[in-house]
């Protein structure tokens, strides 16, 4: 064997012994086989957007249009969710979805004109038509239905097509509420739907009807959504405003009749409290967001900028994070 044969069986044999290695180093670790990666929770990328075909544009309330989108094989979504639709301008709009979670061969979305806006809702009014594909983008759900024994819906006008789908989604036997305002009854979408149920409670502006939070009652354990213009909105906000856990990952409504801690306790029953006062500090929780509306004898100016004691304080409106 010539000494340039032997170099070259020696350099195969050594690869051949570092490929076994490798082979047994892989088969060895913890991510051999690679595991299956979950899908993105953003939703389809745009090389892969979907473009249902518009089945159905029909006038469903004074100003309102519903669409139904169909294609063969359409990704599954929960109460909530929304599409990302990207109009024939160009335009990328949101809009709540309010068919059937189940049929995965729809989508149904509602849109209000908005005379004053920036004309994508008078491009679905008027440019989208029957036969036209649409792409679209989603579901995605940031306003996703969470379990509790109880519910209260606040729905103002458009403001109610995440809320039906929630509503149609709840277990029977839930005991549920649902206030549902309007300009005029013939403004409010899928009203024929819901005023026949004695849960749901319609008031039309041009009937005098005014909506009344104070007389909602919300027992302790009762999650409040609110979906609508930005004064009920605003007016949800203060009169139930929400708490979140961070760490927990859990979200809470606290009725101007509850403290923070008794929410807090009836999910974490562990919480530590004594006085519930406001005087001995036990319950005191940092505050990662939010203004708080100190009530306690306890906490110095300083303490006060970043934590409270949620047996007496509230928030002052809106929002609160706790590090809970």
């Amino acid at each position: 064997m010539t000494p340039r044969l032997r170099t070259v069986v020696a350099v195969a044999g050594a690869a051949l012994l570092v490929r076994r290695a490798m082979r047994r180093r892989i088969e060895a670790s913890p991510l051999w086989p690679m595991p299956a990666l979950e899908p993105p929770t953003s939703g389809q990328p745009r090389s892969r957007a979907l473009r249902p075909l518009v089945t159905s544009h029909k006038t469903v309330a004074d100003g309102v249009v519903q669409l139904r989108l169909e294609a063969r094989r359409l990704p599954g979504w929960e109460p909530g969710a929304h599409l990302d639709v990207v109009l024939p301008s160009g335009l990328v709009r949101q809009y709540s979805l309010c068919g059937d979670p189940a049929d995965t061969s729809s989508y149904t979305i509602a849109a209000r004109l908005v005379a004053d806006g920036r004309g994508g809702s008078r491009e679905v009014h008027e440019q989208v038509v029957e036969g036209m594909e649409l792409e679209v983008r989603g579901p995605r759900n940031r306003f996703a239905l969470v379990g509790a024994a109880s519910y209260v819906f606040v729905a103002g006008g458009i403001g109610i097509t995440p809320i039906l789908s929630m509503v149609r989604a709840l277990p029977e036997g839930t005991a549920w509420r649902l206030l549902y305002c309007g300009r005029s009854r013939a403004s409010m979408p899928f009203l024929a739907e819901l005023a026949g149920d004695d849960r749901v409670t319609v008031l039309a502006e041009d009937e005098d009807g005014r909506p009344d939070l104070d007389a909602l009652t919300v027992p302790e354990g009762t999650a409040v959504y609110c979906c609508g213009p930005e004064g009920l909105m605003a007016a949800v906000e203060e009169r139930f405003p929400a708490v979140e856990l961070r760490r927990s990952g859990r979200t809470l409504t606290v009725p101007a009749d509850t403290t923070v801690l008794a929410a807090v306790r009836a999910e974490l029953p562990d919480t530590a409290y004594s006085c519930a006062q406001g005087f001995c500090g036990t319950c005191q929780q940092r505050v990662l967001e939010g203004e708080v509306e100190h009530r306690d004898e306890l906490l110095t100016d300083a303490e006060r900028a970043d934590s409270m004691l949620i047996c007496v304080s509230r928030a002052r409106s809106g929002r609160l994070v706790l590090d809970l």
